[in-house]
């Protein structure tokens, strides 16, 4: 665990089983982490049975911020409103109260919270939801996994760009191999906005040495042999991800490393937030926190900013006749 304060906002009613299985996930996390401090975003009665668990030393490392209005999961993105729990900790972070932020609750009202109250960074129109999974080979990064629902060529390739650098940052890798996941790996394969993609990609510079490697089918996220960081629409993304989760659940865990994660750093916003799967465990609650404090900790929005800045990416999609029936 790396050293340095951390202060991490807490949506506390975020989430399907929220706020017990926060409160929950967020009692593992301060136990866990001596230099972790906590904004609890929620109701007050629900904050004060959490600091009433801990022991006096703990307690000091906590803070409140009385919030009872919430975005249910159902809801549209547009219901996060000024006074609800995610929006608080969206503004506590803009105004230097927490450094970092997270939610269990609904994906959209959150994305669209934090590009309002943060803001997106200038030459990134969607953000990415990132997740990390424990392949076989070495962890995978795979983007989007529920940020953006677009599929064009222009978010394919500024995605790649964005998980080329957060591998880099967030998790070592030296020269990623990025990848772009189709329906096969033979050039031409997949629908419209991956054909596009593919040559742009392929004429992309990435940062941090990575390199283009093609395209990418579903079981290399799993295995890991081809690719570090593979790229898709938020869409696909969400729905890999979670046919992932199922199959390790019925294969007894997943490869040694860690489990499928229930939790997401969002790309491209000014700011460093994450966001848990919406059936997150007190486990994947805490899992989240510490990942949100581990990209704080190692200034990680800053660093792939600094790094997609050198990055040279087309500006507009090629113009193409392209016609043909998609080949699977």
């Amino acid at each position: 665990m790396e050293p340095g304060t951390a202060r991490i906002a807490v949506d506390l009613l975020g989430g399907d089983d929220a706020p017990a299985v926060v409160v929950d996930g967020a009692l593992r996390a301060i136990r866990t982490d001596p230099d972790l401090h906590l904004l609890l975003v929620g109701p007050a009665e629900v904050a004060d049975g959490l600091i009433h668990a801990l022991d006096p030393a703990e307690r000091t490392r906590i803070a409140v911020r009385p919030v009872g209005t919430v975005v249910g999961m159902a809801d549209h993105p547009s219901a996060a409103r000024a006074d609800s729990t995610v929006r608080a900790a969206v503004q506590a972070v803009r105004a230097g109260a927490a450094d970092a932020l997270l939610s269990a609750g609904s994906t959209g009202a959150t994305v669209t919270a934090v590009a309002l109250g943060l803001g997106r960074w200038p030459d990134v129109r969607h953000p990415a939801l990132v997740a990390t999974l424990p392949a076989v080979d070495g962890p995978v990064v795979l983007l989007d996994v529920g940020g953006s629902l677009e599929a064009r060529p222009s978010v394919l390739v500024r995605h790649a760009v964005l998980g080329a650098a957060y591998a880099a940052v967030a998790h070592g890798i030296a020269e990623p191999r990025v990848g772009l996941l189709s329906v096969g790996t033979e050039p031409g394969k997949g629908d419209r906005a991956r054909r596009l993609a593919d040559p742009i990609l392929a004429a992309t510079s990435l940062p941090h040495r990575a390199r283009y490697v093609g395209l990418v089918e579903g079981h290399d996220v799993s295995l890991g042999a081809r690719a570090d960081v593979v790229v898709t629409d938020g869409f696909t993304g969400n729905v890999l991800l979670k046919a992932i989760e199922g199959a390790y659940a019925m294969a007894g865990g997943a490869p040694a490393g860690g489990g499928a994660p229930r939790a997401a750093a969002l790309l491209g916003v000014a700011g460093t937030v994450v966001v848990c799967h919406g059936a997150a465990q007190p486990g994947d609650v805490a899992s989240g926190i510490a990942l949100a404090a581990h990209l704080w900790r190692r200034r990680a929005a800053d660093l792939v900013r600094a790094l997609i800045d050198g990055a040279d990416v087309p500006d507009r999609e090629t113009r193409t006749t392209d016609t043909e029936v998609p080949t699977t």
